[in-house]
């Protein structure tokens, strides 16, 4: 009998932002409770800590760039950003194996309706988009989804129909829900269901949480990461980052519903389940917020996959990446992996020893912002050759930044996580730098721009 699949992800959700890792002031029992009886990823990383990047590598097992996602999908640029239906997606492989598909949620991987039309009948604004069913929802039927809004307190949806769903709760409670009576209505059916469920929070805008979940938090101690600056750590970030902590409190409630339903169904033993994010937040760290960033509280994601009886509760250090998701679900799942991906496969690992796995992976970052690609246009550059890309290792980040605008120096970091984990001692690298370690990061990062065909260092040297 084909096992289920639920793979539920939370949006800038970051690594630290788990009670059982006792790093942010978070509260989250149903998760450290799910913790205890997952193989946990210690090293899983978003290789573009961006929205529709991530989710593009997680449904095609491609790296963004591969994938024509260099940016979010959004308004404002002359090239029409989205994941194309020509791709083969994880949902694509699930329905031809005649499993039950759903996706619930932010899916951020269509074109904005705004690229096309100044009034869509959809009602959609700025960067949100109407899917309608079809191919550009990559195999999943059951369809209760928008593109891109962060309205948590009162959300749209749409389903088969351009008319929007609102159902007037918060986004993660309705969600849930949904995904709730998805389960319920697949109850005693032969064919296998796999669901993907897409919180929206704990994204900002962070004052936009119940406050069932803020009031256990307005007038709690924030204890602050070092490396956040001390004139940061008193007015908007103290509120800020309580509304943060809230709202993954509230999204651990909502889980905890999910994981009960589980428990209570009997489906724990022939049901995969994942928990993840698509990036982190920054949350002040190095005087910065939000994502887009190669820093460790802007990458570094939770990752834990649960099954009884198959996947063992324990620590995985492995270097995990976003392409990795589609073939090691698919892996575990005894599907056939589809050629076009290029993410590897951490299935025999996850069940047993795996002496080829990964060391590094890709990160990468391009200017997305509509005035930088014009001024790089205007002078006759390829905006995609800028921005920052690098290597990760389970001890050390190296990153080599070209820039966001012309002339921006070039620089190189490399940080030694494993004795500096809060990245606030980098070494600066140069041009003479004959550093073994460097030379093998400087080989890694030539390997990814070749495997994706990255013009990155093709249009600028040192």
């Amino acid at each position: 009998m084909k096992q289920n699949l639920i793979y539920v992800f939370a949006d800038q959700w970051r690594y630290q932002a788990l009670g059982y890792h006792h790093a942010d002031q978070v509260v989250t029992p149903w998760m450290d409770k799910f913790a205890e009886e997952s193989m946990c990823f210690s090293h899983a990383y978003s290789t573009f800590p961006l929205c529709s990047p991530h989710r593009a590598s997680l449904m095609s097992g491609k790296y963004p760039f591969s994938v024509g996602m260099w940016t979010n999908c959004k308004i404002g640029l002359e090239e029409k950003i989205m994941l194309k239906p020509q791709e083969t997606c994880i949902g694509n492989v699930l329905k031809d194996n005649e499993y039950q598909t759903g996706y619930i949620g932010k899916w951020h991987l269509d074109a904005s309706e705004l690229n096309f039309h100044p009034n869509p009948k959809s009602g959609a604004k700025d960067w949100d988009a109407f899917t309608p069913p079809g191919e550009r929802r990559q195999g999943f039927d059951y369809w209760l989804s928008y593109g891109a809004s962060d309205e948590h307190l009162d959300p749209h949806y749409w389903m088969d129909s351009e008319e929007q769903i609102k159902p007037g709760k918060w986004s993660a409670e309705f969600e849930t829900d949904k995904a709730i009576e998805f389960l319920e209505k697949r109850k005693g059916q032969e064919e296998p269901f796999a669901l993907f469920l897409s919180y929206n929070p704990p994204h900002l805008p962070y004052e936009l949480v119940p406050d069932q979940y803020y009031d256990e938090f307005r007038d709690s101690e924030v204890k602050y990461r070092p490396n956040v600056p001390e004139d940061m750590r008193e007015g908007i970030l103290k509120t800020q980052s309580r509304q943060y902590f809230a709202a993954v409190s509230g999204i651990d409630e909502q889980f905890g519903r999910i994981y009960q339903y589980l428990k209570e169904q009997g489906l724990e033993e022939n049901t995969m389940v994942v928990l993840s994010a698509d990036h982190g937040e920054m949350l002040g760290s190095h005087g910065l917020m939000s994502k887009n960033i190669w820093y460790e509280e802007s990458i570094h994601i939770p990752l834990m996959i649960r099954q009884k009886g198959y996947i063992e509760a324990k620590e995985n250090p492995v270097i995990f990446a976003s392409p990795d998701h589609m073939p090691t679900l698919l892996g575990l799942m005894g599907l056939e992996v589809p050629v076009t991906c290029q993410g590897y496969n951490h299935a025999t690992g996850i069940l047993g020893e795996d002496e080829n796995a990964p060391q590094d992976m890709l990160l990468c970052s391009y200017p997305g912002v509509a005035d930088m690609v014009k001024a790089f246009s205007d002078l006759g550059l390829s905006h995609k050759a800028y921005g920052w890309r690098g290597v990760k290792t389970a001890t050390h980040t190296y990153v080599r930044s070209n820039g966001y605008a012309p002339g921006e120096a070039v620089v190189e970091y490399l940080y030694d996580d494993s004795k500096d984990p809060y990245q606030m001692n980098p070494t600066v690298v140069t041009n003479e730098e004959n550093d073994p370690l460097v030379r093998k990061m400087r080989e890694r990062l030539s390997y990814y721009l070749e495997l994706t065909k990255d013009p990155f260092l093709m249009h600028r040297e040192k």
